[in-house]
């Protein structure tokens, strides 16, 4: 599972808190970054390009090629569960089967499996760490690099693949399934900025993105699919060598339709209005050059009318002043909900990482990525001890890996609005309730219980994902996001590598049971996300007379919204 996968803000306000005392605390706008390490003068940002000066047509395509090719490429690394019994069935890594299990005819061996789902775990890694890298890049050379360089080892994976699986002494799975996760990700990341192009319906675009990137997962389903109904004969390195259409069509858009540049966010759009509605730039000190004044009259007319057409320019695309007020005003009562907002805005981000906000999130989170790539990753297997039988246990894999990408698409519209109505610690409350009732209901060898344990899995899976990002926003603030934000993408993906001892522990140890894992990573889940329930909604508490008011009032929320009328 990506930690980048649910981006739940664009550009939003951050708490500052005053240098005197006697000066109100005020909030400024600041745009969210996934760079750790962001540009210390403008000058070294990429430029950015003014929506209503590319026509609406023009824009509507953009959006619609951005969120097809993150539905055919951002995230498809995550259908592993769909694509594991064609690998099984293609013999992947079978010579390290000892030759009892040969002589068994056991469906996978042991080590085999252990470095199939090594083969998933690393490219869950790659998906979280590369979004650090990817997002420096982004914020320096702009989204059509990023396409490039993700058309590239999006190629590059599906070629390696290929090889792979058609010639027996490459083993080329593993570096080939890391470009694919490399190359999603420069695909994913990006697309965001996106839902600048249509401001006043950016949260619809972000939703389409985010469900894109779950949708991306049946990839592999559909693969799989047309693999069963050929009878094996459209092998995978038929499969990955015509997937190459794919980068490649990705490579022309950015060629010749996509942006070069990032859209202006919000905040910048107004700044744009201020200087528009500015009458004084009418007259220019130029003026005293001319000596017609009549000549000057007209210079000065021209230069109404372009600045009149300017607002009217940027009206249509952000909405008029009650329009904007009206969606501050909303902005102004979700930060307030939220009880903690701006609890250590303005801070270093070295302050921050020390306090028990980023430690409780930081362990809540890798125990729940691990707990979910671990549970991806084997759902079969752990299904066929606990339950006794193959066919009860292919149905379950069968069925999450439809409800897997559904799941996401379903769930994301109503993700903003689940954050946007409570606060983080009943967020947290809700999001720590998901994940031990799932871990209760994953160890009942029980056939209604898997098919409950997938159904809330795949709602806590987007949930959790977007929940945390908005914590991190809310709480450290969208200077330090890169940073705070990358030292728990960085930290969950390492400790993500002792999945593979996990592998082993419940394969070789607990002779296939995943129960005491389950129990164990289920426990510890419960306790520290107690903590930190306990602990935000006590310092929610304090800090809620405090910080109750919020003096900008215009200001882009966290969560793009829609607009009512379409």
């Amino acid at each position: 599972m990506s930690l980048a996968q649910h981006l739940t803000s664009i550009a939003g306000v951050e708490r500052v808190e005053p240098s005197v005392d006697a000066v109100p605390t005020k909030s400024v706008h600041r745009v969210l970054s996934y760079d750790a390490f962001p540009p210390t003068q403008v000058e070294d940002q990429a430029d950015h390009l003014a929506a209503y000066k590319v026509s609406t047509v023009r824009r509507a395509i953009q959006v619609v090629i951005t969120v097809l090719a993150c539905w055919l490429a951002s995230g498809i690394v995550f259908g592993f569960a769909a694509i594991k019994p064609v690998l099984i069935s293609e013999n992947v890594y079978q010579e390290l089967c000892t030759d009892d299990e040969l002589q068994q005819d056991v469906e996978v061996c042991l080590e085999q499996d252990i470095r199939l789902n090594f083969f998933f775990t690393l490219a869950s890694i790659t998906t979280n760490v590369s979004a650090l890298p990817v997002g420096a890049i982004l914020d320096r050379y702009g989204p059509r690099v990023c396409g490039i360089f993700g058309s590239i080892f999006l190629a590059t994976g599906s070629i390696i693949m290929s090889y792979a699986f058609a010639i027996p002494e490459f083993d080329g799975y593993l570096i080939g399934n890391f470009f694919l996760a490399l190359g999603g990700t420069f695909i994913f990341v990006p697309s965001f900025h996106m839902a600048n192009a249509f401001p006043k319906y950016a949260g619809t675009i972000v939703a389409l993105i985010t469900g894109s990137f779950d949708a991306s997962a049946a990839v592999f389903l559909f693969y799989r699919m047309t693999y069963e109904a050929t009878e094996h004969a459209f092998t995978p390195d038929k499969f990955f060598f015509s997937y190459t259409i794919i980068p490649i069509l990705i490579l022309l858009s950015q060629i010749t339709v996509l942006p070069s540049n990032i859209y202006d966010t919000v905040p910048q759009l107004e700044k744009k209005i201020e200087r528009a509605h500015d009458a004084s730039r009418d007259v220019h000190s130029s003026d005293d050059e001319i000596t017609s004044e009549d000549e000057v009259d007209r210079v000065r007319i021209q230069r109404s009318i372009r600045r009149k057409n300017k607002i009217r320019k940027l009206d249509n695309l952000l909405g008029d002043q009650e329009v904007r007020q009206e969606r501050a005003d909303r902005e102004e009562e979700r930060l307030t909900k939220s009880a903690v907002w701006g609890i250590l805005h303005g801070l270093p981000a070295h302050e921050q990482m020390v306090t028990p906000w980023f430690i409780l999130m930081t362990l809540l989170t890798v125990l729940q990525m691990l707990r979910m790539n671990y549970f991806i990753a084997t759902i079969r297997s752990q299904y066929e001890f606990m339950l006794d039988s193959e066919s009860l246990a292919a149905s379950i894999n069968r069925f999450f890996d439809v409800a897997l990408p559904v799941g996401g698409v379903v769930c994301t519209p109503f993700i903003g609005f689940f954050l946007d109505n409570l606060s983080v610690p009943m967020t947290l409350a809700v999001i720590v309730s998901l994940t031990t009732a799932i871990g209760v209901l994953n160890s009942l060898p029980i056939l209604w219980a898997a098919y409950m344990t997938v159904c809330l899995f795949v709602v806590l899976r987007p949930l959790y994902y977007s929940a945390m990002s908005d914590y991190a926003v809310k709480v450290f603030g969208l200077r330090t996001f890169g940073r705070v934000y990358g030292a728990i993408i960085c930290l969950s993906g390492l400790v993500n590598f002792s999945q593979y001892g996990i592998d082993a522990l419940t394969l070789e140890v607990f002779q296939g049971d995943p129960t005491p894992v389950n129990v164990v990573l289920a426990g510890a889940g419960f306790a520290v996300g107690t903590v930190l329930v306990v602990f935000v909604w006590q310092k929610g508490k304090q800090v809620g007379d405090k910080h109750g008011g919020f003096g900008d009032p215009e200001r882009q929320p966290l969560i793009p919204e829609e607009e009512d009328e379409m």
